[in-house]
Formats: structure tokens, C-alpha cells, sequence
């Protein structure tokens, strides 16, 4: 039987794209007959305590000669020297996300440390699967090449067309944990210049992962006196979001970046118009006749676009057939999970 081993850090049950798309390919792959065994590593990565580097070593020196091991990108980059020590006796793959580096908010030290530290991890994986075409363009500056590089993006399941608000006020939705990287400070600024405009945003997206943040996003909404207009729902349920989607008339991302971008995926399976910005891998997520970009942080740019798909039904009407037609062409997650399972045979290969 094939075996594959994933170092995950954190709470592998954490609702963000990077953690559903973990766990959909460890049950795709159990799907295709593969045994999967799942390492929780510590919550610390990536800026892992000596202790948890300790234990990521101790995870990998109990695996046996030859192992398959994919290592979250969350962790791999954050702890080069780990991984040189297990790199001739494991097969170890990379699972890289977005590049460390490219987290909102760092300091330029920091990040300068960041991008040292995860490009001299990868030089010791044999292989590197990446969950978009931007973030396999990124890895150019960290040394990875195209022949040792594979795009696996996440799949999206079918879903039924949004049927919208219905009401006189359009339903706007947003679906981004209150961190700094997702761009709502900018978003509910560019919204304070559209007051006159009927519209009503919801929020779904946990705020326990940056608390200070999510304090601070509330002070934001009171000082700009749309506490009446915004609602943030938390962290909801599959079943929950779906309810917002259905309800929805516009979804809307203010992310300064992205590594794919999967509830843009999940608003354009469901026909949504989309008003995001040009960060990462946006751009390949969603098509221009689905979706308004504008540069990320450019606030005046996102309230005109917001502007003009809450005054124009005909622009809204073209966006949305934009995204039904985009919806017929996303991958399947059992699509994803064999391309992935293919990529890990041929790696086990050599």
C-alpha cells in the first residue's frame, strides 16, 4: 500500500484554505487507497519556540528510511536546518501555500529573515507542490525550478447558484478571518464613502486567529459608523456559509494577498460577482469577466468598483455570468487529489 506522512502545524481542523486544503487531500488520497498518517506539529510555526523545533525533529527521526513526508509550507520554511539533517534519509516534499515572506504585516527585517530561511529549506525537499501558478512564479526568487516544481490548485465542490438578497439593499459577502492579510480595514473604509448607496455586508471568518486585530476592527466600524451596516458573523459552519453564499449578491475580498484564493473559488462556483484585488495568485482565480481587481490597499479603487457593480445591474449581470461560465471550468477535489497522488508516485520514483 502507499504512504504518504503530513507534518501539519497547528489545529488541523483550523477553517482556512490552507488547512481545508490539507485535510481534502489527506481524505482524497486515503480515497485512492494510500495510507495517510497526519503530525500535528506545534502552533508556534512559523516562528516555531526551540521546542517545537525539537519535536518537528523528533517527528521525522521516528519516520522510517525512505518515508514519503510532505511538510507544510507553514512550517517547512521556518526550520531549514530540521530538515537538512532528514533530507538524504526521507523523501521529503514541500506543500507551500504562499511563501512565509509574503505575510501582511511583517517588518522588512523579519521578512528578510523569512525569505532566507525558506529558501534554504527547500534546496533540502526533493520536490515542491505549490497551490497556484503565481506561487510557483514566486518560487523562482527562492531557487525552486520549474523541474522540481508541481501547480496542484484546490478543487471546489458543485454548488447551487446564489440566489440573492432580494431586498432593496444588496447583500454584500465576505468570507476572511480577521487578519491583517484579508484587508477589511481597507474594505470598510472604501464602503464609509458609499453610505448613500443601499448595501449591507456580512462577514464570515473567525476572529479568535489575530484578536487584535478583530478588536481593532470593530473600534474601526464604530468610528466609521457602520455598525449597523456590517455584521461579523464569526466562524461559521460549512452548512452556515453556504446559507450566506445563497443569500448573497456580491462577494467581495480586500486581500493584500493570496496564494489561490479558494472562497473566490467558492463565490464564482456559486455565480457570484466579484470584487477582489490584483494580490497574488487573484488574478489566475478569478477571470476579468467574472470579477472588478484593483491593486491591493487602494481604497478610493475598491469603492468606485464597489460603487459601480451596487449602481449598475447590467455590469453585476455580466460578472455573473462571468462567474457561471468560470464555475464549469474549476477542478473537482478528486481531480486534485490524483494529480496530487501523482506527483508524490513520481517523486517516490526516484
Amino acid at each position: 500500500m502507499k504512504s504518504a506522512h503530513f507534518l501539519i502545524p497547528g489545529d488541523p481542523d483550523t477553517r482556512t484554505g490552507g488547512y481545508l486544503y490539507d485535510r481534502r487531500i489527506m481524505a482524497g488520497l486515503t480515497a485512492l487507497g494510500w495510507r495517510v498518517e497526519s503530525h500535528r506539529l506545534d502552533g508556534s510555526f512559523p516562528m516555531p519556540t526551540p521546542a517545537a523545533l525539537s519535536e518537528a525533529d523528533a517527528v521525522l527521526a521516528a519516520l522510517p528510511e525512505g518515508t514519503l513526508a510532505v511538510i507544510d509550507g507553514l512550517a517547512l520554511g521556518a526550520m531549514p536546518e530540521t530538515v537538512a539533517l532528514h533530507r538524504e534519509r526521507l523523501r521529503l516534499v514541500g506543500l507551500v501555500h504562499h511563501p512565509l515572506a509574503l505575510e501582511t504585516g511583517l517588518d522588512e527585517t523579519l521578512r528578510q529573515q523569512l525569505h532566507v530561511s525558506e529558501r534554504e529549506a527547500l534546496r533540502h525537499v526533493r520536490h515542491v507542490i505549490v497551490t497556484s501558478p503565481n506561487t510557483a512564479r514566486e518560487l523562482t526568487a527562492y531557487g525552486v525550478s520549474p523541474e522540481h516544481r508541481t501547480v496542484v490548485p484546490p478543487g471546489t465542490d458543485p454548488a447551487p447558484l446564489a440566489e440573492g438578497s432580494g431586498g432593496v439593499e444588496l447583500a454584500l459577502l465576505c468570507a476572511a478571518s480577521l487578519t491583517p492579510r484579508k484587508g477589511h480595514a481597507v474594505l470598510f473604509r472604501a464602503l464609509a464613502r458609499l453610505r448613500r448607496l443601499p448595501w449591507r455586508l456580512r462577514c464570515a471568518g473567525s476572529d479568535a486567529l489575530d484578536p487584535t486585530t478583530a478588536t481593532a476592527l470593530r473600534a474601526l466600524l464604530a468610528a466609521l459608523e457602520l455598525t449597523d451596516r456590517v455584521e461579523l458573523l464569526g466562524e461559521l459552519d460549512a452548512v452556515a456559509l453556504a446559507v450566506r453564499y445563497r443569500q448573497a449578491d456580491v462577494f467581495v475580498l480586500a486581500s493584500w494577498y493570496e496564494g489561490y484564493g479558494m472562497v473566490l473559488a467558492e463565490a464564482l462556483a456559486r455565480g457570484l460577482p466579484i470584487i477582489s484585488t490584483t494580490a497574488g495568485a487573484i488574478p489566475d482565480t478569478v477571470p476579468a469577466d467574472a470579477g472588478l481587481l484593483v491593486p491591493p490597499g487602494a481604497e478610493a479603487a475598491l469603492a468606485d468598483a464597489l460603487a459601480r457593480v451596487l449602481t449598475e445591474p447590467e455590469l453585476r449581470q455580466r460578472l455573473a455570468a462571468g462567474a457561471r461560465a468560470a464555475r464549469r471550468t474549476l477542478p473537482d477535489w478528486p481531480t486534485v487529489c490524483a494529480r496530487f497522488a501523482a506527483t508524490l508516485d513520481a517523486v517516490a520514483a526516484r
